[in-house]
């Protein structure tokens, strides 16, 4: 089981925390990381791409011109795909892109992105992040004094913290996590974790 230091905002080691190896030290497994990827982004498309068939059309009520004897082809409407004006022929339909992955795969690639993290020296645990107002620059000041001002961020938190995540609503750099919306997709996209105490003492009750 891995020991790391326990920060302050002054970036200052105040003691040390045991990081439960079933978290941070399992093989990673990048085949089980490109699956909970692809299932997060497959569940986030809207799926509402649309064309009109030529049933969709409006107009073609009336046949354009007589079956036979005018030297031109059949036409049945005027609203047919081989038509300028008609319907499209096998264009995209609204769809439900989203499907689910086993809860076991998911977790497994959850704990397979936090040991990736964490054998690369990408986690930092400390031991408060609270902030008195939603201020963006108290934030930007505190995350400068960690050396993370030019690092994609992903901070996790046990439960709803409202200044915090106000403060980190205009950063496009970074992103506040709590514990039970916590996905591979964002441990992966993000450069550092800034993980609280308190969310890693939930995250082994929850994930571990």
């Amino acid at each position: 089981m891995p020991e790391v230091d326990i920060l302050n905002k002054e970036k200052k080691a105040i003691g040390k925390i045991d990081l439960p190896a079933e978290l941070f030290e399992v093989p990673v497994n990048k085949g089980l990381l490109h699956e909970a990827v692809r299932n997060y982004l497959a569940n986030q498309r809207q799926g509402t791409a649309a064309t009109k068939t030529k049933g969709l059309v409006s107009g073609g009520g009336k046949k354009p011109w007589k079956q036979k004897h005018t030297g031109r082809a059949r036409a049945g409407s005027n609203r047919s795909p081989l038509w300028r004006g008609g319907g499209i022929v096998f264009g995209p339909q609204p769809r439900d892109y989203s499907y689910r992955l086993p809860k076991k795969v998911k977790w497994a690639a959850l704990n397979s992105a936090l040991s990736a993290k964490f054998s690369d020296g990408e986690v930092i645990i400390i031991d408060t992040l609270n902030i008195d107002e939603p201020k963006t620059k108290k934030l930007v000041s505190l995350l400068k004094g960690f050396g993370l001002g030019d690092n994609k961020v992903l901070i996790i938190i046990p439960d709803k913290e409202n200044n915090l995540e106000l403060a980190a609503r205009n950063m496009p750099n970074v992103a506040v996590s709590r514990i039970g919306c916590l996905n591979t997709y964002d441990i992966l996209a993000h450069q550092k974790l800034l993980i609280t105490k308190a969310a890693l003492e939930h995250m082994k009750e929850v994930y571990a």
